[in-house]
């Protein structure tokens, strides 16, 4: 049996386009590949068998209407199902898709509920089509399979003959069950009773060719056994059906395991998770919780490694999961209550039953993403990856497994909007934050489209003289209902959707510009530089180098007077791709820093062949510089980032005693709160006019000496306290 209900091909020249709806088409089950032009689809499509293609009319050089044409060379809309997905409602387009062959149509912005009921529509009427064309080759199987059940209904007198494999096959003795079909019928589940009699109404009456059905079947033990049950009726000369054979076999291994890593897949926990929720109806002690989570940035690691080492490391995973949970004594065995599963791409679900108390739950999800952040060794690779868990606890009264798996999904964005790698337990209002996150997409998509964004610039000042280096542009929303809109709200979204990119380039483009227009202003010798973040998604983009390229002759910006910033964790996923980007990147003339230095996994001989001009030391040990600890992880970094001939450049510096400390340690530059916030245009023209600056200066003169100036700061408290 097949792991996905299909195979979906999108095609659209929008990377953000493409990323978000196979996502979303992704977390429904869905297998999905991307194409982002008409020659790639083309090719994808004599590689590969697919479902149905979901394509864009409105493509440059080949439009979708033309591949749309090219597609019904070879393929039947019977074979291949064809929805296009046009951003105009205009009847031309729509009339020409139709008459090419396109099944059916969709608008942007995609309404994905409408979007995956006409997927199901389409799916359906194909394996229609297919069960016709196979019927008769698949009864004469099923008439000769030696592993499967038999059975023969006669119409007339009512009564059924089952074979010893069928009834063994749900745990029942010879005599265990009458010959009366109705017995029979009993046993199967009560969510699949009406859908096998409208298969076999639609056989009787003519309907359909043969009868044909995957549902559940109650067995001895008090499981169900997932069966496919398929059979032919015989007519009389007048067309009547009086009597009907088939097979019965036992499908429960494909139906409920995930062919990658061996787990239970959805199925087979949503049934798990049914019986869950029955027995804390019965039970009022009775407590239970499900954890979703997922890898951090996983579809880097497969645009690093390829898919290979990205199935490669979810095999590691699982296997890890399994001695993790089995060493809490909370899983046994999956066959038991207690389960972990998959349920599709990077995401797992762990249905944790019978606990005693929520802290339980928590405990284990906190061991996962211990479990989690050590290294994978994976074909040679060491990849570096982290979770983000979300937790949903069964003493709030739910009434079906869907409610359980949404609200842990809802507190695993949570645990990845206030930092990766962490876990949160679902509360009402994360359903209000969950809903709320998903009208922030939507508004985002539209300001994206309206340009409703604004650069800020936060001066970096030389800790010596006191005299400005240059800003850091930092990108802000100007929503016009709500004003200025924090990036904390927006930039995760953005980067889970992949509007990051777009984004990102809009900033960098703004901010070559007015650092050129600064220079041409006030004095053109002045090394002013401009810094700019990099987004994974941006460092990952294969267009990069030439978009930067085209920028700075668009804005006249000298190279020098650009520096980009990448975290730790961008480089380090891949040493081989980081260090080619890099260099070419250095190739431009711009400079690179290693932004947040010190939060993230560093290997110092990876660091060393870096084309690298500056460490950025995280805000998070300026701000308790006045502890031991900290300090010394500052003047370390101070100290790493000069013997590597970098600048070191502080972030987060609030107040004067944090400056003096860092001028102390050497440290070059800093920017924080104590030197300006970040300042809209107008405002950073101010700052740049101004002759002296408004902080005190220089540090070197009110800075103690000795241990004096340390002796503000606490003593290395014990770990734990």
């Amino acid at each position: 049996m097949s792991a996905s209900p299909g195979s979906l091909l999108v095609v659209d020249d929008s990377e953000m386009n493409r990323d978000v709806l196979a996502r979303r088409l992704e977390r429904n089950s869905y297998e999905v590949a991307t194409a982002e032009s008409a020659n790639q689809a083309l090719q994808l499509l004599a590689q590969k068998s697919f479902d149905l293609v979901l394509l864009d009319v409105e493509m440059p050089e080949t439009s979708g209407l033309e591949v749309l044409r090219l597609i019904r060379q070879t393929h039947a809309a019977t074979q291949l199902p064809v929805i296009m997905v046009t951003a105009r409602n205009e009847s031309e387009d729509i009339v020409e898709g139709l008459r090419l062959g396109a099944n059916d149509y969709v608008t942007k912005p995609v309404d994905m509920p409408v979007v995956l009921a006409r997927i199901e529509t389409h799916l359906n009427a194909k394996r229609s089509e297919q069960k016709l064309r196979d019927s008769e080759e698949r009864y004469a199987l099923a008439a000769s399979g030696a592993n499967e059940g038999l059975w023969d209904w006669n119409l007339k007198t009512g009564e059924i003959y089952l074979s010893p494999r069928c009834k063994a096959m749900l745990g029942l003795e010879e005599n265990d069950i009458s010959l009366n079909p109705e017995a029979w019928q009993e046993r199967v589940h009560p969510a699949d009773v009406e859908r096998v009699r409208e298969a076999m109404t639609a056989h009787l009456r003519g309907q359909a060719s043969c009868y044909e059905s995957e549902h559940r079947m109650l067995h001895a033990d008090g499981s169900y056994r997932w069966v496919l049950a398929r059979g032919m009726a015989i007519r009389d000369a007048a067309g009547t059906p009086t009597r009907m054979a088939g097979s019965q076999a036992d499908i429960t291994k494909g139906k409920v395991s995930d062919p990658l890593t061996g787990l239970p897949n959805r199925l087979l926990f949503t049934d798990q998770l049914e019986r869950a929720i029955q027995r804390s109806k019965r039970r009022q002690e009775y407590l239970f919780a499900v954890l979703l989570f997922d890898l951090n940035q996983f579809k880097v690691i497969n645009d690093s490694f390829g898919h290979d080492i990205g199935d490669q490391l979810l095999i590691q995973l699982s296997r890890r999961l399994i001695g993790c949970l089995r060493s809490t004594d909370v899983i046994s065995r999956f066959d038991e209550r207690s389960m972990l599963a998959r349920l599709g791409g990077d995401e797992f679900l762990v249905l944790l039953d019978d606990i005693s108390r929520s802290e339980d739950a928590i405990r284990i999800a906190e061991r996962i993403v211990e479990n989690i952040e050590q290294p994978f060794e994976v074909d040679g690779h060491e990849i570096f990856t982290s979770a983000s868990v979300g937790i949903a606890i069964s003493n709030t009264g739910y009434e079906r497994p869907e409610g359980l798996v949404r609200d842990a999904d809802a507190a695993m964005y949570r645990a990845k909007a206030v930092g990766r790698g962490r876990c949160e337990v679902y509360d009402p209002e994360m359903r209000r934050r969950s809903l709320a996150r998903m009208q922030i997409e939507s508004e985002l998509r539209r300001a994206i489209e309206r340009q409703e964004f604004t650069v800020h610039y936060q001066p970096i000042v030389c800790l010596v003289t006191g005299k400005p280096f240059g800003f850091e542009a930092l990108v802000r929303w100007n929503h016009p209902e709500r004003g200025i809109v924090p990036p904390a709200e927006f930039i995760s979204i953005a980067e889970d959707t992949g509007l990051i990119v777009p984004m990102g380039s809009w900033v960098l483009f703004q901010a070559c510009k007015q650092m050129k227009q600064w220079h041409d202003r006030f004095n053109p010798d002045v090394p002013w530089v401009i810094s700019v973040n990099l987004s994974a998604k941006q460092f990952r983009h294969s267009g990069l180098v030439h978009e930067i390229e085209g920028i700075l002759d668009e804005t006249g910006l000298n190279p020098a007077s650009l520096k980009l910033e990448i975290t730790e964790s961008m480089v380090m996923l891949d040493h081989q791709f980081a260090t080619t980007m890099l260099l070419s990147l250095k190739a431009l003339g711009i400079q690179l820093a290693i932004d947040d230095f010190g939060t993230g996994h560093s290997s110092l001989s990876y660091l060393h062949s870096f084309p690298l001009d500056m460490l950025k030391v995280d805000r998070s040990f300026v701000m308790r510089m006045n502890e031991r600890q900290h300090f010394e992880i500052v003047r370390t970094i101070v100290s790493l980032g000069h013997n590597l001939g970098l600048d070191v450049v502080a972030e987060g510096v609030e107040q004067i005693q944090q400056a003096e400390l860092l001028a102390s340690l050497g440290c070059d530059l800093g920017q924080g709160y104590y030197f300006a916030r970040p300042l809209a245009q107008q405002q950073a023209d101010d700052f740049l006019s101004n002759g002296d600056p408004p902080w005190a200066y220089p540090l070197s003169s009110k800075a103690p000496e000795g241990d004096s100036l340390l002796a503000s700061i606490s003593p290395r408290q014990p770990v734990g306290n």
